[in-house]
């Protein structure tokens, strides 16, 4: 069982992917894209992409939301948006857990996060800064997490 589930909402940009699924080899988590993606998966573009490790990575590409959803039953959800109140340091972290981002010019969907508002988080920045990277938010998230339960590559 891989010791997180990192689910990206119809991610915009390959590198960021790319960059995503090395931090989810690196530790072991599993990978979820939610289509429509803004990129193609083919072994060309993964290339350009610098996903050359891709062969090691456990991912799924779904079309919806509720895909992931009825495949991982019972798990504590984590919604990551710059509109959230709660800080990431305020979570608990279990293994097993599933770590939600949206794309990086959208965002995650309002109903989404309407849906989860106790569980929405968010990492400090000053307001002079828009938004942070997706790649390193995500990246940051997973090694909380990581750190929190104790969990060991």
């Amino acid at each position: 069982m891989p010791p997180l589930h990192v689910v990206l909402y119809q991610p915009d940009i390959p590198q960021n992917t790319g960059n995503i699924g090395r931090t989810c080899v690196a530790v072991g988590a599993k990978l979820w894209l939610v289509r429509p993606l803004g990129f193609q998966l083919d072994a060309k573009h993964l290339r350009r992409a610098g996903m050359d490790y891709w062969p090691h990575l456990d991912w799924e590409a779904v079309d919806s939301l509720g895909e992931v959803e009825d495949k991982l039953p019972g798990r504590n959800w984590w919604c990551l948006t710059k509109t959230a109140s709660r800080l990431v340091w305020d979570a608990e972290f279990s293994e097993g857990d599933v770590l939600l981002f949206g794309s990086e010019t959208r965002g995650l969907p309002a109903a989404v996060l309407d849906a989860q508002q106790s569980r929405n988080l968010k990492l400090p920045m000053r307001p002079e800064v828009r938004s942070l990277n997706l790649a390193s938010t995500v990246n940051t998230v997973v090694y909380e997490a990581i750190h929190q339960f104790g969990g060991t590559v």
